[in-house]
């Protein structure tokens, strides 16, 4: 019910993930539930992913929160690696090669490529969306401008509920 393998139309694969991605939020009530649903459906639905999920800024720290994969870090201290990145430009980051990237933390070590896009919430940076792939290069600008669009609705969902 919640995975899209059209062949050879990536646009309307994304698309429909991100309209999955907001039957999903409605109605839930309960943040984790949201997040860890759809770190599933972005993992289920993304070729080439070993993992999908969420960390959550707490304090200046950046805490694991719902995600799907292999154990990973529990805590990103800011300004580190591709997700401290991101929370500190507050904006999307793709690290193709992140063997590359100044600062990289490697949690699984068979990761070769990660896009995080922030999430905010009362205009401030909430945590983000992590994905990894051991293909390099993998992120393209395509899923990039969905995956932004799931977590605006994400965000809408965040200033509904209360935590």
């Amino acid at each position: 019910m919640f995975t899209v393998k059209k062949e050879g139309d990536p646009r309307a694969n994304l698309a429909l993930m991100t309209e999955m991605a907001a039957a999903m939020l409605e109605g839930e009530g309960d943040i984790i539930a949201a997040l860890a649903n759809i770190s599933a459906l972005v993992k289920a639905n993304l070729e080439d992913i070993n993992w999908a999920g969420f960390y959550i800024l707490k304090g200046k720290d950046l805490i694991l929160g719902p995600f799907q994969g292999l154990p990973a870090c529990s805590r990103i201290g800011e300004g580190r690696g591709v997700c401290g990145r991101a929370v500190q430009e507050g904006r999307p980051v793709i690290a193709g090669n992140v063997h590359e990237f100044p600062g990289h933390i490697a949690c699984d070590s068979a990761s070769a490529s990660e896009m995080v896009i922030p999430l905010f919430r009362k205009g401030a940076v909430y945590g983000v969306l992590d994905l990894d792939s051991p293909r390099l290069n993998r992120f393209s600008a395509l899923e990039e401008e969905y995956l932004t669009r799931v977590c605006r609705l994400i965000e809408d969902f965040l200033e509904q509920v209360n935590e």
